[in-house]
Parts: C-alpha cells; structure tokens; sequence
C-alpha cells in the first residue's frame, strides 16, 4: 500500500544490516532485484533502469544518500531506482536454503 510504503523505513529503531543485487528465479524468468537486509524484516526491491537521462551529460550533480553502497549510488546516477516488488517478509517467518546453482 502507498501509505505504509511510505514510513516502512522510518523507523529510528530499525537497522540496515546487508544489501545487496540478486538474481531472483521466477518460474518463466530472472528477474534483477536489490535486496534490504534489516534486523527484522527483508525488503525485495526491483531494479528499474530510467531511460530518459537527466537534465545534462553530468550525472555526478545527481544527490544520493552517503550511506547507500557505491554499487546502487552508481545505479542511481545512471537513471536507476528501486520499486519495492511485495511485502517485506518478516524475519521470524524466513526460511533460509542452500541450493545448488543453476
């Protein structure tokens, strides 16, 4: 929902413990994601690529959050943003796998 979307990271309580880009298999596809790793949920985001470019040919003027890794700030200054793609899951109701690559 829009209105929760808005305050599910505001709280001051809450910490940011890895982040990182996946590939998530869907049954028919992969789908790039950029995964938030909290200390009580999971949040999936899906990787969207704008294809307008801003304003100039200086991306770098572009402001983004210092504590975001230098992967996704440089994603951002490309055009990039994350959409958040469901739910975040909470982590007592996580279970984790080893699986073989594909």
């Amino acid at each position: 929902r829009e209105n929760s979307s808005e305050n599910i990271l505001s709280s001051v309580n809450r910490l940011l413990l890895h982040e990182g880009r996946l590939m998530l298999a869907e049954s028919t596809r992969f789908l790039d994601v950029y995964l938030f790793l909290f200390d009580d949920f999971l949040l999936i985001t899906k990787i969207k690529r704008n294809k307008k470019k801003y304003g100039g040919s200086d991306t770098s003027l572009i402001p983004v959050c210092p504590s975001l890794t230098a992967e996704l700030q440089s994603f951002i200054r490309e055009g990039g943003f994350c959409t958040v793609l469901d739910q975040p899951i909470p982590l007592d109701r996580l279970i984790l796998k080893n699986v073989e690559p594909v």
